[in-house]
């Protein structure tokens, strides 16, 4: 949805903006080409970021990569010297060239190592998948992938390790497989649900995205704009929720956050209600392209509200720090 993400952030000369997703550089060439701005592009991913020096140097001083996690975004541009943004794009969720790399252990389309971890460091999703407790990994399985037999698949996880660690996407795909019982009448693979699961899991995604919503808010300067892609439900119910607390003068709160003051001005307008979705034509070239949903806000004046996970619905969501 490239067209589409500049047209909503409508780059202009003089500007600063931010690529939170880096990955091949396609949003960064883009915006770069349309205006005389500046970007800092955000990946956490190395093996990205050197295969961008390329189009670093194409642009010169008017592209700087920056290692990191988009949600530390705002830290990381402090530190560089930037306090305000004209736009922010986020394509998130693991990128083609993740999933087309069998050693980075993302997909069980070829088998490999299984990593799933996009900055290369930290647990792996083969630490989870040997070490997390039945109840634990049942329930990631179940919140992040949405399995509803996420607790057959832990069960099968769990008696398989018992005899040997697994460590190959081959292996734990045949385990979840077998679990699930086939495809029957549904077009995806039995293990993707788990696979998605573990991935979100590792690289704390859904959180990670929060973050990176709310690093954006406090970077953007009045007109600003911010202009998200997401390609599941999880990730999508996560930015539109946002986006709606944020565009409304009468902002539904988490029951866990005091209530903001009466008539406090909304931090966002959106650009358009609801999402837009790839044009048929993307779709057919593009197959990724098919779940992909547009959202996208113009920043106010109005001081950035604080992150609040709850609200979210991250609240009670498990995180990787303690489940080891």
């Amino acid at each position: 949805m490239l067209r589409d993400v500049l047209d909503c952030l409508a780059p202009k000369d003089g500007g600063i903006y931010v690529d939170g997703t880096f990955g091949a550089g396609g949003y960064t060439r883009a915006i770069l080409e349309e205006a005389d701005c500046k970007v800092y592009a955000i990946d956490r991913d190395p093996e990205a970021l050197a295969r961008g020096r390329v189009i670093e140097k194409e642009f010169g001083g008017r592209l700087t990569l920056v290692e990191g996690c988009f949600g530390d975004m705002e830290a990381l541009l402090h530190e560089r010297g930037v306090a305000a943004v004209d736009g922010v794009a986020l394509d998130v969720g693991v990128s083609s060239m993740q999933l087309d790399q069998a050693e980075r252990g993302f997909s069980f389309m070829a088998d490999g190592p299984l990593d799933m971890r996009m900055a290369s460091a930290g647990p792996s999703a083969a630490d989870v998948v040997n070490e997390c407790e039945e109840t634990e990994l049942a329930r990631i399985i179940f919140i992040y992938g949405e399995e509803k037999k996420s607790r057959a698949v832990a069960r099968a996880i769990v008696q398989a390790r018992g005899k040997e660690k697994i460590t190959r996407t081959g292996e734990l795909a045949e385990i979840v497989s077998r679990a699930v019982g086939g495809r029957g009448a549904s077009r995806i693979h039995p293990a993707t649900r788990t696979f998605q699961a573990l991935r979100i899991f590792v690289n704390d995604e859904l959180r990670e995205l929060a973050r990176g919503l709310s690093g954006a808010e406090n970077l953007l300067r009045e007109g600003g704009r911010l202009a998200v892609v997401a390609f599941h439900s999880l990730e999508d119910r996560i930015v539109k929720k946002f986006l709606a607390e944020r565009s409304s003068a009468q902002r539904a709160v988490s029951r866990h956050m005091p209530l903001p003051e009466e008539g406090a001005p909304a931090s966002f307008s959106l650009l358009f209600r609801g999402a837009r979705a790839a044009s048929e034509a993307e779709a057919q070239d593009n197959p990724r392209a098919r779940s992909a949903k547009l959202r996208a806000g113009v920043r106010s004046g109005a001081p950035a509200l604080p992150l609040d996970f709850a609200s979210l619905g991250l609240g009670k969501a498990p995180q990787l720090e303690g489940a080891l």
